[in-house]
């Protein structure tokens, strides 16, 4: 806990810390081999009200902030990846709904809350993933209705979503200014759900592909303007990326505490590893980087809580703390040696989890462009 959490702050992360150690850690070894969506774990979640801490009361939230937000997502993460990256869609999708959606469609949010409706985001396609505007997903007006058709790939929740954010070209000419956000209803009978995806870490995320055939669905749905959905993501991006660089920090943190635990016990040429400056020097690294991350992702957010454009901080936060994370778990199946490669070892689990946090909510290429361009903006 960090000595300057305010009360509130305070009660949550115990309260959190408490949940995640004695309730999710316990399963997070299950939910991977498994791969099955913990859908019991999701509905406790949920009666915690961990879905809405930044919403107002009157809509089912807790009222708090973002750092709150994130001290939640980094013990989760810090137990369990696959939690904490569930974790982070309804709280997304909540955001996005409070930001963008009208007074009706913002009714939508208690039951979010509350796990009464289970949301999944899709953007991502086939021939369509770091390039947003190429996504061929269409939705043609028709009356009243738009009747949407097209492929969304890598949809996590997907499976077991009845509320999902279809992004869609409204205008196919138009490049990203063409394209609209649709939420569609899980039982809409043009919608078809594919096979699971087989994932190498992150798993029991209900992952796959989502099709759409002839999906009509009412004006109603569409979230904000018509052509308005490329600039609703992006806003959307800049905030969920503070969550996936927090959640990486929380899996950082599990994968030092790991390493340093075992090079404190692991005795080799009669004495304990940690006694080696090699290994010393891999966990002072780690240290250093986690608090280097943590200060990152808190200056991000304090930015974001003032009001401040914040593209260039939440790819930076995002690029460098899943860069770090990436490095330093890999450094700590090192330090376990042959242990780490061994699913006796929780090593190897952070290992592959990790991975997906350099390639998702815009590869860390994709991050280094962004960071370029406002540069090029600013300067």
């Amino acid at each position: 806990m960090e000595p300057f959490f305010t009360n509130s702050q305070k009660m949550v992360w115990e309260s959190i810390r408490r949940f995640s150690e004695d309730t999710v850690l316990p399963l997070a070894r299950d939910i991977d081999a498994n791969d099955e969506f913990p859908s019991g774990l999701y509905q406790e979640l949920a009666k915690m009200g961990v879905f809405g801490t930044e919403i107002s009361e009157t809509l089912g939230g807790s009222g708090f902030d973002t750092k709150t937000t994130c001290i939640i997502m980094e013990e989760l993460a810090r137990c369990s990846g696959s939690i904490g990256n569930i974790f982070a869609i309804p709280v997304e999708s909540i955001r996005f709904i409070q930001e963008h959606g009208n007074e009706k469609q913002q009714e939508l949010i208690p039951s979010i809350i509350a796990g009464k409706r289970i949301p999944a985001s899709c953007a991502s396609e086939p021939e369509a993933g770091s390039d947003f505007s190429a996504i061929r997903t269409s939705a043609v007006r028709d009356g009243s209705d738009y009747v949407i058709n097209g492929t969304k790939a890598w949809v996590s929740l997907g499976l077991v979503a009845d509320l999902i954010f279809v992004f869609a070209k409204t205008d196919s000419a138009a490049g990203h200014r063409g394209i609209s956000c649709f939420m569609v209803d899980g039982d809409n009978p043009g919608l078809h759900r594919g096979s699971k995806e087989e994932l190498l870490g992150m798993r029991g995320l209900a992952t796959g592909q989502l099709l759409f055939e002839n999906c009509r669905v009412p004006e109603t749905s569409r979230i904000g303007a018509e052509n308005s959905g490329f600039k609703m993501a992006m806003k959307n991006f800049n905030y969920s990326r503070i969550l996936m660089a927090t959640m990486a920090l929380g899996i950082t943190i599990a994968g030092y505490e790991d390493a340093l635990s075992y090079s404190r016990e692991r005795v080799q040429f009669g004495q304990k590893i940690f006694d080696f400056q090699s290994i010393q020097f891999m966990l002072a690294d780690m240290s250093t980087d986690i608090a280097a991350a943590r200060l990152m992702i808190d200056h991000t957010i304090r930015l974001l809580e003032g009001g401040y454009p914040i593209i260039q901080q939440a790819a930076q936060a995002k690029l460098f703390t899943t860069d770090m994370a990436m490095k330093h778990v890999t450094n700590a199946v090192q330090i376990h040696g042959g242990n780490g490669y061994s699913k006796s070892y929780r090593a190897e689990r952070l290992f592959r989890d990790i991975k997906l946090a350099q390639i998702y909510e815009g590869t860390n290429q994709i991050q280094r462009l962004i960071i370029a361009k406002q540069l090029e903006i600013i300067h």
